[in-house]
C-alpha cells in the first residue's frame, strides 16, 4: 500500500510541476501523461482477488484513474488554450493593422468622405448617445467592409442565386478610462457584418450604452411567433401585410407560420420561409432584423435558431412576465416605424456555449455537438431520489463538489429566471458573467457564486456517484450524464442584439418592477415619532 501511495504522488506531483514549469510545451507532456495512465492500469490489473475485494483499495484504484484522467485533460486543455491564444492573437494584429490603414487613408474634407463611403460597405453604426459623451469616456470603433453579394430580393433560401447584399456594422461605443483605451477592440470585434465578443480575458471597463444607427436601410425581416395563440397570429397577419404593403420588406416567417397565412389568404404568398435544417443555416447571412411576437420564450427560440451570431431582435410583448420584450403590440406601427429609421438602444446579451465530453471518448476533443443558450444550462437529478454527486472546476481549479438537487450555470440575461427562484441574484444583462448557482443544496454554508465572462466551467459526474445526472440547455435537449461524463461551458463569442424601448438600464430596471414587483412595500407613514 505504501508502494501506492508514491506512486500516486509522483504521478500527481511529476507531471503537474512539469505542466507549470513548462507551460509551453504542453503537448510534449502528453506521452509521459499517456505512460503515466498506462502505469495506473497495470497497476490495477495487477491487483490479486483479494486485494479486489477490498473496499478501501477499491476507492484507491478508482482515485488513481480519476487522477491521470484529469492530468491528461489538464495537459490537453492547456494545449488547445494555447493553439486559440495565438489564434486570436493573429486575428487581433490583423484587425488592428486593417483600422490603421483605414485611418491612414481617411479623407481629409466632408465631400472627399462623402466619395471614399460610396466605395465602402455602408453598415450600421453603434454610438454613446449624445447625453454620455462626457470628457471621461472614449469612442471606440470598429468598421468592416467586407459585405455579401448581391441576388435577387425574392430568390428562396436554398437557391443557387447569390445572395443579396446585406447591411454591413459598424461598432462605436463608449468606455470609461482614457482616450487610448484601445483594449475595448478585444472586447468586441467586427467580421463579415456580424456582431463578435472576442477575446473575454480584459474586462476592466464595460461599454455603456450602445445604440444602432442604420446607414442603409433593412431589407430582410425575420418573424417568430409564439404557437397557438390566437391574439399572436392575427397580430402576425395585419403586421406581414404592413410590413409588405407599407415598408416594402422582404418577410420570412417559419413554415408553420406561411401555414397560417396562406390559409389566411393566398395574397400571402409572397412570404418566403424555409423547407429544412440546411436552408436554416442560410438565414443569417440574409436577415438583417428579427422579430418576435410572444415572451422571452419566443426570443429564447429565436436566438436559437442561429448558431452563430445573431441579427438585432426587436421583441414585441406578447407573453407572461417579458423579461427582455420591452415592446407593446398595440403600438407595433409606431415601435417599427422608429427601429427602422433609427437610431435604437440594444442590449448585447451574452449566451454560453456547452459540450459533453463522454467517459468513452479517448480524449476531450471527442465532443458532442455545441449548445449555445441564452437563459441557463441546468444539471439536475431527474427521477431518481438520490442527491446529485458533482465535482466543479474553474479553469482546471477545483470549485467545490455539489450535492443536493443540481446545479445552475446561468447567464446574466437570465439570472430573472431559474436562478432566481434558486436564490441567484439578479444582474443587469450586459454585465458579462457566469452565475453559479445550486439547486437546493444539502449544505447551509452553499452560496450562489459569480463567476467572470473569461473561465471554463467543468462538471463532471464523478465514478463514485450513486446516479447519473440530467442536462437541459435552456429547459430544450435534454441528455444523460453517466459517471465520468462531462459538462464544459464557457461564454460564447456571439451575443444576442435585442432592441430597447428607452435604453438598457431603463429597460432591466421596468422589467423587475413591474414583472416582479421587486421592493414593493407601502411607504413609512410620515406621522409619528422623529429623530430629535
Amino acid at each position: 500500500m505504501c508502494t501506492k501511495v508514491l506512486f500516486l504522488d509522483s504521478l500527481g506531483n511529476g507531471d503537474a510541476n512539469s505542466l507549470r514549469s513548462n507551460p509551453e510545451n504542453a503537448f510534449s507532456d502528453l506521452n509521459s501523461l499517456a505512460q503515466s495512465e498506462k502505469a495506473v492500469e497495470e497497476l490495477l490489473i495487477q491487483q490479486t482477488p483479494m486485494q479486489a475485494s477490498d473496499d478501501h483499495l477499491i476507492e484507491f484504484s478508482e482515485a488513481l484513474r480519476t487522477v491521470a484522467k484529469a492530468l491528461r485533460g489538464s495537459a490537453e486543455g492547456k494545449a488547445l488554450a494555447q493553439a486559440e491564444a495565438a489564434e486570436w492573437k493573429r486575428r487581433y494584429e490583423l484587425e488592428r493593422s486593417k483600422n490603421l490603414d483605414l485611418l491612414r487613408q481617411a479623407p481629409l474634407n466632408e465631400e472627399a468622405n462623402s466619395m471614399e463611403m460610396d466605395h465602402i460597405a455602408k453598415s450600421p453604426r453603434l454610438h454613446v448617445p449624445e447625453n454620455g459623451k462626457s470628457a471621461r469616456y472614449a469612442l471606440e470603433r470598429i468598421c468592416a467592409h467586407e459585405v455579401l453579394q448581391d441576388c435577387e430580393p425574392n430568390s428562396p433560401i436554398g437557391s443557387n442565386n447569390k445572395l443579396k447584399r446585406k447591411a454591413s456594422f459598424k461598432l462605436s461605443w463608449g468606455c470609461k478610462g482614457q482616450a487610448n483605451d484601445q483594449h475595448k477592440k478585444d472586447i468586441v470585434s467586427f467580421e463579415s457584418g456580424n456582431i463578435t465578443t472576442a477575446d473575454r480575458s480584459i474586462n476592466a471597463n464595460m461599454y455603456v450604452a450602445i445604440s444602432l444607427t442604420w446607414e442603409t436601410s433593412p431589407q430582410n425581416v425575420l418573424i417568430f411567433t409564439k404557437p397557438k395563440s390566437t391574439s399572436v397570429q392575427v397580430l402576425s397577419v395585419e403586421m406581414v401585410r404592413w410590413l409588405r404593403e407599407q415598408k416594402g420588406l422582404n418577410v420570412y416567417v417559419e413554415p408553420r407560420v406561411k401555414a397560417e397565412l396562406l390559409s389566411e389568404s393566398s395574397s400571402f404568398d409572397f412570404v418566403q420561409t424555409w423547407e429544412d435544417d440546411k436552408e436554416i443555416s442560410l438565414l443569417h447571412p440574409k436577415v438583417d432584423l428579427v422579430i418576435t411576437l410572444g415572451g422571452d420564450g419566443t426570443v429564447l427560440w429565436a436566438a436559437s435558431m442561429f448558431k452563430g451570431p445573431v441579427p438585432p431582435i426587436v421583441p414585441f410583448s406578447m407573453g407572461s412576465l417579458g423579461f427582455m420584450t420591452p415592446f407593446h403590440s398595440e403600438q407595433y406601427r409606431e415601435c417599427l416605424e422608429a427601429v427602422l429609421k433609427g437610431p435604437l438602444s440594444i442590449t448585447l446579451r451574452h449566451r454560453l456555449q456547452c459540450h459533453i465530453i463522454r467517459d468513452k471518448a479517448r480524449h476531450d476533443y471527442e465532443t458532442e455537438e455545441n449548445m449555445l443558450v441564452l437563459n441557463e444550462v441546468t444539471i439536475d437529478r431527474g427521477i431518481t431520489s438520490f442527491l446529485t454527486n458533482l465535482e466543479c472546476y474553474c479553469d482546471n481549479s477545483f470549485v467545490t463538489c455539489v450535492q443536493g438537487d443540481g446545479l445552475i450555470l446561468s447567464t446574466t440575461s437570465g439570472s430573472t429566471a431559474y436562478s432566481l427562484a434558486a436564490g441567484g441574484s439578479m444582474v443587469h444583462p450586459q454585465v458579462p458573467g457566469i452565475l453559479f448557482t445550486p439547486i437546493c443544496p444539502h449544505s447551509l454554508s452553499f452560496r450562489p457564486l459569480i463567476l467572470p465572462d473569461h473561465v471554463t466551467v467543468r462538471v463532471q459526474v464523478p465514478f463514485n456517484s450513486r446516479s447519473s445526472a440530467w442536462v437541459s440547455f435552456d429547459g430544450k435537449g435534454r441528455k444523460q450524464l453517466e459517471a465520468g461524463d462531462a459538462l464544459v461551458c464557457s461564454m460564447a463569442p456571439w451575443p444576442v442584439s435585442t432592441a430597447c424601448q428607452v435604453e438598457s438600464t431603463n429597460d432591466f430596471l421596468r422589467s423587475i418592477h413591474d414583472g416582479l414587483h421587486w421592493n414593493l412595500r407601502k411607504t413609512q407613514s410620515s406621522d409619528g415619532p422623529r429623530e430629535t
